[in-house]
């Protein structure tokens, strides 16, 4: 399939149709369902992903775990007890750190990552504040960042008993700490460094 009109988009797809697709228009497979991607970011969203991973690199650069943006595949088996192993959520996180290789294959990374920056923007807040955050507590992610370029602040989720506990939103006059990665420590300012 080439074209949106092709499919119902109220329907529910494997993560062997993902593959077929050829849109011309970046997707997201979450449960089963199919959500549209931003045409493109935002030149600040663009920038606020440039400055975290100009961060994240200095940190895991030389570390044992792998670092990966957008457009990056991360496969989640979802939990379907009339198919299981059919259904997939495939997504594509701004930034994502990945700590276990065999994770990761040629298609991308095939489980959950340790860590998932999601950067929020106008009209794509809902499906990483709601969906996204369902799918990676299910999925056990262990640490999940929202990063708001509107109010630029910054929420960290920790899983703890599987499900996701919130830190205090993280300001620009602040550093974070990640409770995953005791190392990495960054002034939010230069996250949102314009």
């Amino acid at each position: 399939m080439t074209s949106f009109e092709q499919i119902d988009l109220n329907g529910s797809y494997t993560y062997a149709d993902y593959l077929t697709w050829q849109f011309e228009e970046r997707l997201e497979l979450i449960k089963g369902r199919i959500f549209k991607m931003s045409p493109a970011p935002s030149r600040f969203h663009q920038k606020v992903s440039i400055n975290l991973l100009g961060i994240l690199f200095q940190e895991f650069n030389h570390e044992s775990c792998n670092l990966y943006a957008a457009p990056f595949d991360v496969r989640l088996p979802v939990r379907n007890k009339k198919k299981p192993d059919q259904i997939y959520t495939v997504v594509q996180p701004d930034i994502c750190i990945i700590c276990d290789r065999s994770k990761l294959d040629d298609a991308g990374c095939n489980g959950a990552p340790d860590l998932i920056i999601e950067i929020l923007s106008p009209g794509n807040s809902r499906k990483e504040m709601k969906e996204k955050f369902e799918v990676y507590e299910e999925s056990k992610v262990k640490e999940y960042w929202l990063v708001n370029t509107t109010d630029r602040h910054v929420i960290i989720y920790t899983l703890e008993k599987d499900r996701f506990i919130g830190l205090k939103p993280f300001v620009e006059e602040e550093d974070i700490h990640s409770p995953l990665f005791p190392g990495l420590k960054m002034p939010v300012v230069e996250i949102f460094r314009d």
